[in-house]
């Protein structure tokens, strides 16, 4: 069985478009998958480091407003629809599954035209502007939040599969990932992170909330800054007379072990996007989280909304955030046994267990065989 796997543009599209590759190869032997990304997307370096094989073809987001930008990407785009159809014409696939970002579109179009069978995987509540057009043209459509299910104009063609995740999240015992940070098992934690790049908002908020924490030496932290703002964030905590270098406390630029980290903490406080939600959700972590508010679509706010709503989450929105409001939400659950244990209890409900199982088996209905 030959299957064509595209996403692109940002990793919410490209983790879940690899979780999905490496699944079907590693559980049918029979399987080739060829992961098609545009050329200069991170999907260009993050594929073939993963070791799936990656073709690269055309293709741009569009501006938000008119310029002889416009113009050129649309060039860009209509050169991607023919790289796309040469790319099936040689791979002759069996199932084409799109996961979003502008690259899904020249691709699954192409397919869906010649009678491939297509699939689209939307990882947020609120769907992204592709997956919403494709959608019509596609065999099926899976969800990751039952909230999407409204966006979408044909009801019959989704299905709630959820999001595949590491398969080491959740199952990493509590006392070895501790270890891996040095800090004890049994003292309560809190991780704080932005993303790889760092979210200076949230940064700025927990600068400040440190202040807080010098009369909690019982309250450990993990915190990642991000590589944008780490050295910044270092010079800050200097000016401010705080000392980094606390038994309990842990400064990174970056987190390269998540299963680890989310094993040993107790209480999140992160950003919205579907893959750490779906983390945060295997793992059974209680959280506080800020979304993104330039997402495309502010996706990320309806995302936080879904996890608030079932009790699984604080949700604070970046305009209104500081360290008056994040340390008050962080009174709230970190010094609550019985709210702590509620919200990761929450947490682990909001997405069955199971997800890339339940992928492989619709792509294996929907594909010819």
């Amino acid at each position: 069985m030959r299957v064509i796997i595209t996403g692109g543009g940002t990793g919410g599209h490209i983790y879940p478009a690899m979780a999905i590759a490496k699944g079907l190869v590693s559980r049918h032997l029979d399987m080739e998958v060829l992961y098609v990304g545009t050329r200069e997307g991170m999907e260009a370096k993050l594929v073939p480091e993963s070791g799936l094989v990656f073709k690269g073809i055309s293709g741009k987001g569009l501006p938000r407003t008119f310029s002889i930008n416009t113009i050129k990407t649309a060039g860009s785009n209509m050169k991607a629809l023919w790289e796309a159809k040469q790319v099936l014409k040689e791979f002759r696939p069996d199932l084409v599954i799109g996961t979003g970002g502008y690259v899904s579109g020249p691709v699954v179009v192409t397919a869906a035209f010649f009678g491939i069978p297509t699939l689209l995987h939307e990882q947020n509540a609120l769907p992204g502007i592709t997956n919403k057009l494709l959608s019509r043209v596609v065999k099926g459509v899976m969800l990751t939040f039952p909230e999407s299910e409204a966006y979408f104009p044909v009801k019959d063609k989704t299905t709630v599969v959820g999001l595949p995740v590491r398969e080491e999240v959740g199952k990493i015992n509590r006392k070895e990932a501790a270890a891996e940070f040095g800090l004890s098992p049994y003292q309560r934690t809190i991780l704080v992170t932005g993303g790889s790049r760092g979210a200076l908002s949230i940064n700025t908020a927990w600068l400040d909330v440190l202040q807080k924490l010098n009369d909690h030496p019982d309250i450990q932290m993990i915190w990642a800054t991000g590589s944008a703002t780490y050295q910044h964030m270092l010079d800050e905590m200097k000016k401010k007379g705080i000392h980094r270098e606390k038994e309990n406390w842990r400064v990174l630029e970056y987190i390269h072990n998540i299963p680890q980290a989310l094993a040993c903490t107790d209480l999140c406080i992160c950003r919205a996007g579907a893959t750490t939600l779906a983390e945060l959700s295997a793992a059974g972590k209680a959280s506080i989280l800020i979304p993104y508010p330039y997402a495309a679509e502010n996706h990320q706010e309806y995302n936080a909304k879904a996890f608030a709503d079932q009790g699984a989450a604080f949700m604070i929105l970046d305009k209104e955030l500081d360290r008056l409001i994040l340390w008050e939400n962080i009174e709230r659950i970190i010094f609550n046994t019985f709210k702590l244990e509620e919200m990761s209890a929450r947490a682990k409900t909001v997405f069955e267990p199971g997800a890339l199982d339940r992928i492989i088996s619709l792509c294996l209905q929907t594909a010819w065989r």
